[in-house]
């Protein structure tokens, strides 16, 4: 198991925590990188604008064969990364297009509704009102997209092996709670002649 993914939540430090988790493994880090390479090879340009539009502000509408290219050159893609392991895959529904690969740990990054709002007003220095309305636009759009293009909901907590609550952790708290549950998921999957010691991933520092 060397492949993690990593769904989050608009507002819940999800990408803060994706990122302190592929610095402790020293992991590849995929997210919107991922997009473009996809679009690039079904060469639906348009597809990549409307990906990564999470708030509908470019009201963009590809064509259903341009979705259906695009989803199909980013599940190939996310294949061969997992292929190659060590990576840290954040959004582009890893937790579903990988869910049967059993070398893949799938996390969920949550935090509060209210919380998430004032996150959002203090990063983007705007007012409470309008990042509430960013944050259930943003919440609303990847709950549409998952249930539209891959049939699944979202917030199934069955998708995901461990959902982190970053109410009361920082980033770094949480990527250590997250490289402990890879570690211990490595251990528990190792032969029995296999000792634990020699599947470590945690860093020692």
């Amino acid at each position: 198991m060397s492949v993690i993914t990593i769904s989050r939540q608009l507002g819940s430090l999800g990408d803060e925590v994706a990122h302190a988790v592929a610095d402790k493994l020293d992991y590849q880090i995929i997210g919107r990188d991922l997009i473009n390479q996809a679009a690039v090879r079904a060469n639906v340009p348009e597809v990549a604008l409307a990906a990564i539009d999470d708030l509908g502000l470019l009201d963009l509408h590809p064509p259903p064969e341009s979705i259906h290219a695009y989803q199909n050159s980013i599940s190939e893609i996310m294949h061969e990364l997992a292929a190659g392991g060590n990576v840290v895959i954040v959004g582009r529904a890893g937790q579903v297009i990988l869910r049967d690969n059993p070398q893949v740990l799938h996390v969920k990054v949550i935090a509060p509704e209210r919380m998430r709002f004032q996150r959002v007003a203090q990063q983007q220095n705007t007012t409470l009102e309008c990042a509430q309305a960013q944050v259930l636009t943003s919440d609303k759009t990847r709950k549409n997209y998952l249930n539209k293009y891959y049939q699944v909901r979202w917030d199934d907590p069955q998708l995901y092996d461990l959902i982190v609550n970053t109410a009361r952790l920082q980033p770094q708290q949480a990527a250590c709670l997250i490289c402990q549950a890879l570690n211990n998921c490595i251990a528990a999957d190792n032969s029995p002649n296999s000792s634990t010691e020699d599947s470590q991933v945690l860093p020692s520092n």
